[in-house]
């Protein structure tokens, strides 16, 4: 992929994501961090803003793992 087609891509996710349940955030979480690394490996430069939304999506799945652990 070329660098308009990530830059697409993640900002496609990002509008599935506007106001979206914990669920669909869940589900998306995986891609959005996927388009990113591709991003990073072929060196361009990841706006701020979805950096924070893919450490916020990342925040979510660790807190959905401990949610359903037994005590």
């Amino acid at each position: 992929m070329n660098e308009h087609d990530l830059y697409s891509e993640a900002e496609q996710l990002e509008h599935k994501l506007e106001g979206a349940c914990l669920d669909t955030r869940l589900e998306l979480q995986p891609s959005v961090s996927r388009v990113l690394d591709r991003m990073r490996a072929q060196g361009m430069h990841i706006p701020s803003r979805l950096r924070r939304l893919d450490a916020a999506l990342c925040e979510d799945a660790v807190e959905a793992r401990f949610d359903n652990m037994p005590v």
